[in-house]
């Protein structure tokens, strides 16, 4: 530890430690805008000069080093005169445009102007101009003349998204931030550089010119997208969803979201809201009311029922869905009767596992690896915070491998950070290539081998790379997970864990993927999978679709319509006008913004967020729709008044986390590589902006380069 006086006020530090840090350790605002705490020092903008004993002149705190001894003044009149030299160069060309700028109110040029800023100008020169770029649907740099050159967006792609799509061009006045050539910004995290932009240069294309940040009220949620649980900040104005931002939490997302986050609430206020029951009669669809509709589906079921059993009838539950709603829907089947409940919609090995499959370490140990193993996934894409956690990893000289196919591994650049070793195989080869890598560790530790398979020289380097250093995990993505032999991968990889010492666990899907477990929305003993509901063979005769769309959100693809018809009743609960081809009743739901609930992430910490506006239209709760189908039936224990009293009810969470004797990847059967059943070739995996109705009805998402793509790949497979 090193001691300095800062401002008369002494403060130990880390060695190689900035007077930055020692300022914000101390509890001392130094002004700044090109340092940001997750970003690498440039010393590009000089507004953080201090006045540093000894030192001929005023030095920038974020890029001198302390020493001992070393005297700091931020405040003196040599520090101050400086801050306000560099203040009057920043607003010769800066426009006088606040009274139209969107980062009005929050715009940190605008905060520090107003402490550092003069009066008036000493300079009448004309300012300079920057013509605007088109940069994709997301991001607006229609505003360029307002950028200070501080560079941070820049250092943002480069260091936390992989991809350095803005870079500096000219030298001197005639310096623009911009793309290469004209290109689109296509990274999944580009909305954070609208954030992290301290003036208004950069800023949000969907919401350009919709509000005034004070107009806005600031209400804390929880992502409803991947298994990550970002906390978001969502401001609303008029029981509308403006804007989405990210809220800091350091453990689970830092200061980032990925832009499915941030840009999802576009399908809110889309369209395609289904705003009240309807029935379809005659092979026409009427708006009728609750009453009405509840009452039809309730005669319905009990018709079914009293023929057929209740063994008939089975529920496909999104893992998007609450705890609290897959709590219910669960306890509303076997009420009735029935196990046939399920929420691995994606799946293709349904073999049931005694513990809670999860992450298998915390979110924030991502971030510090020595060494991992991904595979069947396309990390960057299908978890774009999980993959700029391990990318800081990487950066730090993780050893990461990677098992995938052509799908996944497109190229190694598709990654955005460098792969150790890569080993590129069809889906049906995943698990010969992972028991190559089980041999060679046997091999190199002397013990037998769980299987026979054949080595090779890539298998030898990645089991070299797992048995070096202390903290290493292998990951198994959205891709191994609906894999036909996901139980055989998860086997063998157990096996090469206890050999090497890292964690196993799965990058989980969605946002509820482990909570959908704990609240056992699975089916139970002579209960049906989502395989067997979707099996076009008539045996189930009542069906209800709690948020999900089988064509876009099971394995069955586009044959789900007619898998799907010779079914009786087909309700279909959702916060859009979806599965209207199939369906015979639709029930509008509340989506994650006007209902409260509980998401459990990835690592089993189970987060609970309140509704931020009121339900649009008719729509209501899902929790409250299934209580009230359940007293229809007169169903006892489902007297709960709100979601709360619904949560209390689920076992396994204390302390807002999963009970840790519940969290367990492990696997009975021992690894056995057998030959892939036909057809399973390639696990079915959804694209980053068609994993749920959400982004899917998101504008602006499917403007993005990824979406056109993956549209364009539909188009040529189906």
């Amino acid at each position: 530890m090193i001691e300095i006086e800062l401002d008369g006020q002494k403060v130990e530090v880390l060695e190689g430690s900035t007077v930055m840090h020692a300022a914000e350790k101390a509890g001392t605002y130094i002004p700044h805008f090109c340092y940001h705490k997750k970003l690498s020092i440039a010393a590009n903008c000089r507004m953080c000069l201090v006045d540093i004993e000894k030192a001929p002149k005023p030095m920038p705190a974020c890029a001198t080093p302390v020493t001992q001894g070393m005297i700091v003044h931020t405040k003196s009149d040599k520090a101050i005169k400086a801050q306000k030299g560099v203040m009057e160069f920043l607003l010769i060309n800066h426009p006088l445009d606040c009274p139209i700028c969107d980062q009005g109110g929050e715009c940190q040029l605008q905060d520090l102007a107003v402490g550092y800023g003069g009066s008036g100008s000493r300079y009448d020169e004309e300012k300079r101009v920057v013509f605007h770029k088109d940069v994709g649907p997301l991001v607006s740099m229609e505003e360029m003349s307002r950028c200070i050159h501080c560079t941070r967006c820049v250092r943002f792609g480069q260091e936390v998204a992989g991809v350095m799509e803005l870079g500096m061009s000219h030298r001197g006045e005639h310096a623009e931030i911009e793309t290469f050539v004209g290109m689109s910004v296509d990274s999944e995290l580009s909305g954070n550089m609208i954030d992290i932009c301290p003036v208004g240069a950069l800023t949000s294309k969907p919401f350009r010119y919709s509000a005034r940040t004070w107009e806005l009220s600031r209400r804390k949620s929880i992502s409803p997208h991947d298994g990550v649980g970002a906390n978001l900040i969502v401001q609303v104005k008029n029981n509308r969803v403006m804007r989405v931002v990210p809220l800091e939490n350091e453990n689970v997302n830092e200061c980032w979201i990925a832009d499915r986050d941030r840009f999802s609430y576009e399908a809110l206020n889309s369209e395609e809201r289904l705003l009240s029951p309807m029935i379809k009669q005659g092979g026409q669809w009427n708006s009728v009311d609750w009453q009405t509709a509840l009452e039809y589906i309730g005669n319905g079921l009990k018709q079914i029922k009293a023929e057929h059993g209740a063994k008939s009838i089975g529920l496909l539950a999104s893992p998007h869905c609450t705890l609290e709603e897959l709590h219910l829907a669960g306890a509303l089947m076997r009420g009735l009767g029935s196990e046939n409940i399920d929420s691995r919609l994606r799946h293709a090995d349904f073999t049931q596992h005694a513990g809670v499959r999860w992450l298998g370490t915390s979110i924030a140990s991502l971030s510090h690896l020595q060494g991992a193993l991904v595979i069947g996934s396309n990390l960057r894409k299908d978890h774009p915070l999980f993959a700029q956690r391990i990318r800081q990893s990487v950066r730090k000289g993780c050893a990461l491998s990677v098992i995938a196919s052509e799908r996944e591994l497109a190229d190694d650049g598709a990654w955005a950070m460098p792969l150790a070793h890569t080993l590129r195989v069809p889906a049906s080869g995943w698990l010969q290539m992972l028991g190559a890598v089980a041999v060679a560790v046997a091999k190199k530790k002397g013990v037998p081998a769980p299987v026979s398979a054949e080595g090779s020289e890539v298998g030898s380097a990645v089991a070299e790379s797992l048995l070096a250093g202390d903290r290493k995990a292998i990951l198994l993505g959205n891709a191994a997970a609906h894999h036909a032999q996901a139980s055989g991968l998860l086997s063998l990889a157990n096996w090469i864990g206890g050999q090497t010492g890292a964690s196993v666990g799965y990058l989980t899907e969605a946002a509820n993927t482990v909570g959908a477990q704990l609240a056992s929305a699975q089916p139970g003993a002579g209960g049906l999978n989502t395989a067997q509901m979707l099996d076009g063979s008539g045996a189930l005769k009542a069906l209800i679709l709690l948020n999900n769309e089988p064509e876009f959100d099971s394995y069955a693809g586009r044959q789900a319509s007619a898998l799907i018809n010779p079914v009786q009743l087909v309700v279909t609960m959702s916060p859009f006008k979806a599965n209207m081809r199939f369906s015979d009743v639709l029930l509008p739901i509340a989506p994650f913004t006007e209902t409260p609930g509980t998401f459990v992430n990835a690592e089993g910490l189970a987060q609970s967020f309140h509704a931020v506006v009121k339900p649009l239209g008719e729509a209501r709760p899902a929790w409250k729709v299934l209580r009230v189908l359940a007293n229809l039936f007169n169903l006892p224990g489902f007297d709960f008044e709100s979601a709360q009293d619904v949560l209390a009810q689920v076992q396994g969470i204390s302390d807002g986390r999963v009970n840790a004797s519940l969290l367990n990847n492990g696997v009975q059967t021992p690894p056995v590589p057998v030959p892939a059943p036909a057809g399973s070739e390639e696990p079915v995996a959804a694209s980053i902006y068609q994993l749920d109705g959400l982004v899917r009805r998101a504008t602006s998402l499917q403007l993005t380069r990824d979406a056109r793509l993956a549209a364009a790949s539909a188009e040529i497979t189906g």
